[in-house]
């Protein structure tokens, strides 16, 4: 039998996976219709209060008002809330989802004083391994030290997209042990992936199959994706322009790999790319990312996703086709 719940609870923490399960348990133990969710960044303190008790007024089963982000409040909304939870409306439950927030904290005191705190912080970057270990168990699977290891080096240290690749590889793996050879053949593929559909689409032109590409590995990756993506475009278009001028002196490509230190596929790869492009074009290109870079470093005030959208139109699309996108 579930325990009883609680008139308010403070679920935050950075290891995300885990603040979403707890959120997620909690919400199934309301009806859908019984549920209203509001964020911070744009509710107030006021707001959520105002839906506690309204929310109140239809009786009957109880209700869950969730307000997401709350690290985004001031004093003054902590304050509010405060005082609500000292007479808090019969049947309604509060969740405060936050990233950030310390249990000493003047919200976490307020909570903890009617409600439970449930703070979950990632694991230091020592304990990863066994984290990563963890989280293979809690999905019916295993996986043995080295691929544990291998997932944090290709995948990096970010607990949520650690537990995008433990889902797919647990999913794939059944009830077989996960290894490190498993990790660099399923694992580190998807990681390169989608960057290397991009360059290969810039290469052919091939504007919405650029976009697409880019899509799908910020839906991976998210916004931390957009500097290693500029920085791997920048120097693909630089050996490409390094093929285009040997191609220019009648080089072949073969010979052209072992002058540039480049696998002959990627030569002949680079090679197809360079025929695509005017040289004032792969100039504009490099100067053109190189805007890019400093945009996405504070130089916008747009958003990187759309600067990075912008840019590879200009560079990807014929001159023409680009002048009327934009």
């Amino acid at each position: 039998m579930a325990p009883a719940l609680k008139p308010a609870y403070l679920i935050a923490g950075t290891d995300r996976p885990k603040t979403r399960l707890a959120v997620e348990r909690l919400r199934n133990r309301f009806d859908t219709d019984a549920v209203e969710i509001l964020h911070a960044g744009e509710a107030t303190a006021d707001d959520v209060v105002a839906a506690c008790n309204a929310l109140g007024l239809f009786g009957g089963e109880q209700r869950l008002v969730v307000a997401e982000a709350v690290d985004a409040w001031k004093a003054a909304d902590v304050k509010l809330v405060s005082e609500y939870l000292k007479a808090s409306t019969p049947g309604t439950v509060l969740a405060l989802v936050g990233h950030e927030v310390k249990k000493d904290s003047a919200l976490a005191k307020a909570v903890a004083k009617h409600g439970d705190v449930l703070i979950y912080d990632a694991p230091r970057k020592r304990d990863l391994p066994a984290w990563v270990a963890r989280q293979f168990e809690q999905l019916g699977a295993s996986a043995d030290k080295a691929a544990c290891r291998l997932l944090i080096d290709v995948v990096g240290d970010d607990p949520d997209l650690l537990r995008n690749e433990i889902d797919k590889l647990a999913t794939w793996a059944g009830d077989q042990q996960v290894t490190a050879t498993d990790v660099a053949a399923l694992a580190a593929a998807a990681a390169e992936a989608s960057v290397f559909e991009v360059s290969d689409a810039w290469g052919r032109r091939d504007t919405g199959a650029v976009l697409a590409a880019v899509e799908s590995l910020l839906e991976r990756g998210g916004a931390r994706e957009l500097p290693r993506l500029v920085g791997l475009l920048a120097s693909h278009v630089s050996r490409v322009r390094a093929c285009q001028g040997l191609a220019a002196e009648g080089v072949r490509p073969r010979d052209a790999a072992s002058r540039l230190r480049l696998h002959p596929y990627a030569a002949e790869k680079a090679f197809g790319h360079a025929a695509n492009f005017a040289p004032d074009e792969l100039g504009r290109a490099t100067v053109r990312l190189g805007a890019l870079d400093h945009a996405l470093k504070g130089g916008s005030r747009l958003s990187g996703e759309l600067e990075l959208e912008r840019a590879l139109v200009e560079i990807t699309a014929p001159a023409d086709t680009a002048a009327s996108a934009a």
